[in-house]
């Protein structure tokens, strides 16, 4: 199975760019569609943004669209997610996980690490 830790979250203001890692370990990263997802204070986890395993396809979920770009390297086992014109309402835990892009907003294959903190102030 594919450990995964991120990394790169932070506190910025509303506009602000932020650009989010996502390092897995094991040999097999790329034989998996890659995502990302988000928890805010008091709300369920949701999909935000996912990548096919050799990054020919994405798709995002619409409240980030047009701001936020999922990219992988496979070379180096990383998955990246840009995050820019940042809102106040994109302020929670991402975390990043492995699945199959036609169901990863609704089931992963991986479990889930600690995620990296964005708050985003107005």
């Amino acid at each position: 199975q594919v450990q995964l830790v991120e990394s790169g979250g932070g506190l910025v203001q509303a506009g602000g760019s932020l650009r989010l890692s996502c390092a897995a370990s094991g040999r097999t990263f790329s034989t998996y569609d890659m995502g990302w997802f988000r928890q805010a204070p008091g709300k369920g986890r949701e999909f935000v943004a996912g990548i096919t395993r050799r990054g020919e396809s994405t798709y995002y979920t619409d409240s980030v669209k047009g701001r936020f770009t999922i990219s992988r390297d496979n070379a180096n086992n990383t998955v990246y997610l840009q995050m820019n014109s940042l809102k106040p309402e994109d302020t929670a835990v991402y975390y990043c996980n492995t699945g199959t892009i036609a169901t990863m907003s609704r089931h992963v294959f991986g479990s889930w690490g600690r995620g990296t903190q964005v708050t985003v102030s107005s």
